[in-house]
């Protein structure tokens, strides 16, 4: 079993860079983002290919090996405490080539964002690392929200005081129970586009599933690819985010019944953590022990 690694956790005074994996950055954004974690007392640096845009690609941050350069600078920078994506969007995967996950793994700290960033945590938490999907540094209006601003302070400042991830918007029984095991998973449709990669790494333990845009005919050709690959052999329970932007939300929800009550987990539906305003931060890769009956997922820190 791979040891689970726990960054420390940040204090006021600390320094954290932002960086770009992903889709193309907002200055304005970008300036308000970073302004409520300043507000928390940390120092911010923006590193150089966040805002730098792309010759002819104008829907990515910057040409791949810079923004995985700087993933990597700020990574290895002893200075850095955490690092914070500015957004997704779509690149992570095309940088991945770029990127030597085990010498990151090898100096722990906290890296958040969700989205498109699930093609990052998803090895990351295969190797042991716990890492945070949550809101990103330019997500305006997650930030914005205040309960899912402090649930993000109180993981990376307060770790102690979250004894509900579910809470306080709470979640749905599907199939009753209580699963343990580590939390993984994120965007589906990463999570889906990975199988066969060299990334690849499929779960074990309680799966978050969460997306943007997907509309049912689509969420139900991703469950299903996971499906038929195994990818669900070593998970033990499931816990079911936002699907916003979607055609028909009944409808995606009635796919997600259709395609995993069968598997007979543990399951909740409807917890605030995706792209909604209300985006709960959840720490990947942590144990943790979901009670489905209750509607409670507890993080296990220690």
């Amino acid at each position: 079993m791979t040891d689970v690694r726990v960054p420390a956790r940040l204090r006021a005074g600390d320094r954290v860079a932002v960086v770009a994996p992903s889709g193309r950055v907002e200055a304005a954004r970008l300036e308000i983002g970073t302004g409520h974690l300043k507000a928390w007392g940390l120092e911010v640096e923006v590193m150089p290919s966040v805002l730098a845009g792309h010759e002819r690609l104008t829907y990515l941050a910057a040409d791949d090996k810079a923004r995985a350069e700087d993933l990597r600078t700020a990574w290895l920078d002893s200075r850095f405490a955490a690092v914070f994506c500015a957004r997704g969007g779509y690149g992570v995967q095309r940088m991945l080539e770029y990127v030597d996950l085990d010498e990151l793994v090898a100096g722990p700290k906290w890296f958040i964002g969700f989205s498109d960033i699930t093609a990052l945590h998803e090895p990351l938490n295969a190797r042991g690392l716990v890492t945070i999907h949550g809101p990103m540094a330019a997500a305006v209006e997650q930030l914005g929200a205040a309960d899912g601003r402090e649930r993000l302070r109180e993981l990376l400042f307060e770790p102690e005081k979250v004894t509900d991830l579910l809470a306080p918007a709470g979640a749905r029984t599907v199939v009753g129970g209580v699963a343990d095991g580590s939390l993984r998973g994120g965007n589906l449709a990463m999570l889906a586009a990975s199988i066969g990669t060299p990334t690849y790494a499929p779960p074990t333990g309680i799966v978050v599933l969460e997306d943007v845009s997907e509309d049912a005919y689509r969420v139900d050709r991703l469950l299903t690819q996971l499906l038929r690959s195994g990818w669900f052999a070593g998970v033990t329970g499931l816990v079911i985010g936002d699907f916003s932007g979607a055609d028909d939300s009944d409808l995606v929800n009635a796919v997600m019944r259709d395609r995993l009550e069968p598997l007979g987990l543990p399951m909740v539906e409807g917890a605030a953590i995706g792209h909604e305003d209300l985006n709960l931060a959840v720490p990947l890769g942590l144990p943790a022990r979901l009670d489905a009956t209750a509607g409670t997922l507890a993080p296990l820190f220690s």
